[in-house]
């Protein structure tokens, strides 16, 4: 049987600028401390995560939001997929999210590993592997352990991230479908024969956002992985800013009615 450990710790964090940010990062500096640092462990490895928590009602469940952070904010010190950039943090911490009690966790991917192990380059690759890679396996296994312990409704639960994120995030969508409520990839890209041929896909509302100008992520990966769940029949929005660059998280996470679109969404 698998030895499985979750603890968690409050903790005070300085303000932090993370690998590869933006000079718009840094809007909750002073809400950081409210995200608990916490480490998953399990026979298969250790995965570092923040924990936001509301405040709960006896018999009431929640939803449950996943961030997946940027290739910049890998590493081991639980810090810097919070304060790298928080534009996400919008979801629970802005006047429209904070209508929305909700859990968030954002794990962070130990150096050298990434969300999913595909190419970031131009070309969409085809070729996933069919077992995931070291730190989604792990996210997966601690969002089982969430569902069993915290007060989550299984019908509300998201996925979202940014660059290295974003493609986690469509990883996410394509191996655990019906895990998912809504997906919001940021920036990213995907194996586009998995998006169009996985029924189950087309159930999930999916928000997808990219920058035209971006030079780290070519655009075209977004508009493709769009392309391809309208061929699978998904539910599908596509949104690009014009002269945006690489990181247009910072616009896309304060874009009005997000919060509202997300938190509508029930697994059918």
């Amino acid at each position: 049987m698998k030895k499985l450990i979750m603890t968690c710790l409050s903790m005070m964090v300085l303000a932090f600028a993370g690998n590869g940010t933006t000079a718009e990062a840094a809007q909750f500096t002073d809400r950081y401390d409210e995200l608990e640092k916490c480490e998953w462990k399990s026979e298969n490895g250790t995965l570092l995560y923040r924990k936001y928590t509301p405040k709960l009602e006896e018999g009431k469940k929640y939803p449950l939001v996943i961030f997946l952070h940027g290739a910049g904010e890998r590493g081991n010190n639980n810090i810097a997929q919070v304060a790298g950039q928080d534009a996400f943090l919008n979801l629970i911490f802005s006047e429209e999210g904070a209508k929305y009690p909700a859990y968030l966790i954002a794990p962070q991917c130990p150096h050298n590993k990434k969300w999913c192990e595909v190419s970031w380059s131009l070309r969409d690759t085809h070729d996933t592997p069919e077992t995931a890679s070291y730190a989604m396996g792990l996210l997966y296994e601690l969002l089982q352990n969430m569902k069993a312990n915290d007060q989550i409704d299984p019908n509300r639960i998201y996925v979202t991230g940014i660059s290295m994120g974003g493609y986690g995030t469509f990883d996410f969508l394509v191996r655990y479908p019906n895990e998912v409520a809504a997906a919001m990839p940021v920036c990213g890209g995907a194996d586009n024969e998995k998006l169009a041929a996985v029924p189950e896909i087309r159930n999930v509302p999916v928000w997808i956002f990219h920058g035209d100008a971006d030079g780290a992520v070519p655009t075209q990966r977004s508009r493709n992985a769009y392309e391809a769940l309208k061929k699978n029949g998904g539910n599908v929005q596509y949104t690009e800013y014009p002269g945006v660059g690489h990181n247009c998280w910072d616009r896309a996470y304060r874009t009005p009615g997000l919060a509202d679109w997300l938190f509508s969404q029930k697994k059918k």
